[in-house]
């Protein structure tokens, strides 16, 4: 079997260009905020990650022409100079600060084998549709150019490494538009190479914390491409998981499926403690849920009497308000598929669910206690997967300062 990891030849933007290139993740944007992102930056990486954007606002984004597009663009920009691939394999030590928080981790290239053997653990299920999107993203491209986000157990001798690494002057520093700082160094020294190698190798596992679709689709490419060496790998950065800092990831639904707010309160009682609050609830402890209902802020607390039975997933917040109220009140079996339900990131507030709620778009919202680490990966070695949009990872990775092309 290859190795679980491995240093690559990055494609990366040359040091001047490397604020213009840097974006968001193509998955927190729609194609009409990331056209208002590249007004005036022609070498932003959404010209690669949403292609879209460059072609008549009605092209459906799944277009074979959005493909073609984004492989034009990428061209464009190595043949222009801002792109460059590292002449040597290299890792890259990746720090993400944003006020005092900072984490530092690794970026390599992780194997599809360890992926499909579950040595790189999932918590969460993919939908054709996307990862149908990332594949073909991948095909047009020959390239990965977003990384999965991974954590791994706390390891000494990989903190050394880095923590010295740290030390020396970065390849980039960049200040992202969100207010994070990604700053990035090469690793070539040979002994500081095999030294990370042979940390992964000792560990007893890693974990999906952000990026299910593009693993996904790494797995299937490899498989269309079984004679190609780099394409058994997946472009990831991984962080230890202590210092990976999770926040809520909260519910609005369209409608009160024909109650009214008394009976939706009458309901909800039957499982929580109702207090009313004078501002906004944000859950200071697991079994606490926020809600917004009718202009009001209420807090919810499970109520001691009620034992939850199962398995890791069971005890998520998450899971107990999709099995006390949501399935059993407002009737949304599967949150994956029906479209009378959202999700709304914790990075953009509490404020985020009352406009949703107040501007009549949606009924009530939901706020909760963000999922812990220890649970992620519970439910990943026992083999199961989360509910949709059961963590939210931040500070988020940007697109572009590191791609992993198919050679």
């Amino acid at each position: 079997m290859l190795d679980v990891v491995r240093p690559f030849k990055a494609l990366r933007p040359v040091v001047k260009e490397a604020h213009a290139v840097a974006a968001p993740p193509y998955d927190v944007l729609n194609s009409d905020e990331a056209r208002q992102k590249v007004a005036g930056r022609p070498n932003s990486f959404l010209h690669i990650s949403k292609p879209e954007i460059d072609l008549p606002h009605n092209i459906d984004p799944y277009a074979a022409r959005v493909y073609e597009m984004g492989a034009e663009n990428l061209a464009r920009m190595i043949d222009d100079g801002v792109l460059i691939r590292e002449k040597k394999a290299c890792y890259y030590a990746y720090k993400l600060s944003v006020g005092a928080h900072n984490q530092v981790g690794v970026a390599l290239v992780a194997s599809v084998d360890y992926y499909d053997s579950n040595f790189i653990k999932k918590h969460e299920f993919t939908r054709p549709k996307k990862e149908d999107d990332r594949v073909r993203q991948i095909e047009a491209l020959d390239a990965q150019t977003g990384p999965v986000l991974l954590a791994h157990p706390k390891n000494s001798f990989l903190k050394t490494i880095l923590d010295q690494v740290i030390q020396t002057q970065p390849l980039y520093e960049v200040l992202s538009e969100d207010g994070v700082k990604h700053t990035v160094w090469c690793i070539s020294e040979i002994n500081k190479v095999s030294g990370i190698t042979s940390a992964f190798e000792s560990m007893s596992g890693l974990y999906i914390a952000d990026g299910h679709h593009r693993s996904a689709a790494s797995s299937r490419v490899a498989k269309s491409r079984l004679g190609s060496d780099s394409a058994q790998y997946f472009l990831a950065v991984a962080f230890a998981e202590t210092d990976m800092r999770i926040l809520d990831y909260n519910r609005v639904i369209k409608d009160l499926n024909g109650y009214d707010i008394p009976a939706v309160l009458e309901k909800i009682s039957q499982d929580f403690c109702i207090e009313k609050s004078t501002k906004q609830v944000s859950p200071d402890q697991s079994r606490q849920f926020g809600m917004y209902l009718g202009g009001s802020w209420f807090k919810l607390d499970l109520k001691t009497d009620k034992v939850i039975n199962g398995g890791p997933v069971s005890h998520l917040d998450v899971s107990i308000l999709q099995s006390k109220v949501i399935k059993p009140i407002f009737e949304i079996s599967d949150p994956r598929k029906d479209e009378r339900i959202d999700f709304v990131g914790g990075i953009r507030g509490l404020s985020e669910l009352e406009k949703r709620v107040n501007s009549g778009e949606m009924s009530i919202a939901f706020s909760l206690f963000p999922t812990a680490m220890a649970q992620l990966i519970s439910v990943a070695n026992a083999g199961k997967v989360m509910p949709p949009k059961s963590t939210w990872f931040e500070p988020k990775l940007v697109d572009g300062l590191l791609s992993h092309v198919l050679d």
